[in-house]
């Protein structure tokens, strides 16, 4: 038995949070002898989409992939580093655009290897309660196949671990996907609320899941975002311009680690990172 593994990191916001994932990521890293790190760095250009610098020092603090959702699009300028960045994704879902079918920016599911092991990594997004983009569940099949041909044709033979970011606002949505999914991919889990749930496990037919991996910044804060101007707008119902949290308050960095045999590609074990 093989074992690798894993640590998937909620949603970066802001400075603050990009600051506390250089400071934390690469001790974590360090001290849980980590092969394969996942981040979702989609709010961390002041809360809304990435810069190239953002993607960058993501990747300089141990980032081995950088995944995304629906505020990816935020930056127009952002496109063309989505196009020609191999370890950035946005949801594989996204549709392509018509008259004329035209392929969006960048892609959803990439291959990565590190260490003799191949990662196979898929950024997903939800449709409940968000736009109505591509079916999940059906790309999550188009890539599944696609997975499994690789392995049969690979000629070296090399382990493949499949690990999903679904980025959704729904619970009941995520966790559909989870045992959809179970089985067919190491582990699966649930980005864009930014609050950390309590529900990791290892699902029936073998993958580590959990509903939401939490949020990378400012502790005291709504969703990472400015308490008082979250409030304003759910009291008045004015659609305030939100900033992210300011301040000298403590900040976090949250999500999971998951030992994984990378023969079968089961996860063993699964555990929440919850620092401040």
């Amino acid at each position: 038995m093989q074992i690798v593994r894993a640590a998937m990191i909620g949603d970066i916001v802001g400075c603050r949070g990009l600051e506390t994932l250089e400071e934390e990521l690469p001790v974590l890293v360090r001290e849980q002898r980590i092969d394969f790190v996942t981040v979702n760095g989609e709010n961390a250009a002041d809360g809304f989409g990435m810069t190239e610098k953002d993607f960058h020092r993501i990747i300089a603090s141990g980032a081995d992939a950088v995944t995304s959702g629906n505020h990816i699009w935020e930056k127009r300028e952002f496109w063309p580093v989505l196009e020609n960045e191999k370890k950035l994704l946005r949801p594989e879902n996204y549709p392509c655009g018509i008259p004329h079918n035209e392929k969006i920016p960048g892609k959803g599911f990439v291959y990565i290897e590190k260490n003799g092991i191949i990662w196979a990594v898929i950024n997903l997004q939800g449709r409940e309660l968000m736009n109505a983009i591509d079916c999940p569940f059906r790309c999550f099949n188009r890539c599944h196949d696609e997975i499994k041909s690789f392995i049969n044709n690979q000629a070296d033979g090399k382990p493949v671990i499949t690990i999903v970011d679904f980025h959704a606002e729904s619970s009941r949505e995520k966790e559909a996907l989870g045992f959809y999914a179970d089985g067919r991919a190491s582990l699966i889990t649930g980005t864009h609320t930014h609050v950390q749930t309590a529900d990791e496990r290892i699902l029936p037919k073998g993958s580590g899941y959990i509903t939401d991996l939490g949020m990378t910044g400012i502790t005291e804060s709504v969703i990472g975002m400015d308490p008082q101007i979250c409030l304003e707008r759910v009291r008045k119902q004015v659609l305030y311009h939100m900033e992210v949290a300011a301040g000298n308050n403590t900040s976090q960095i949250q999500g999971i680690i998951a030992d994984i045999d990378a023969e079968t590609g089961k996860a063993v074990s699964i555990k929440r990172i919850q620092n401040d």
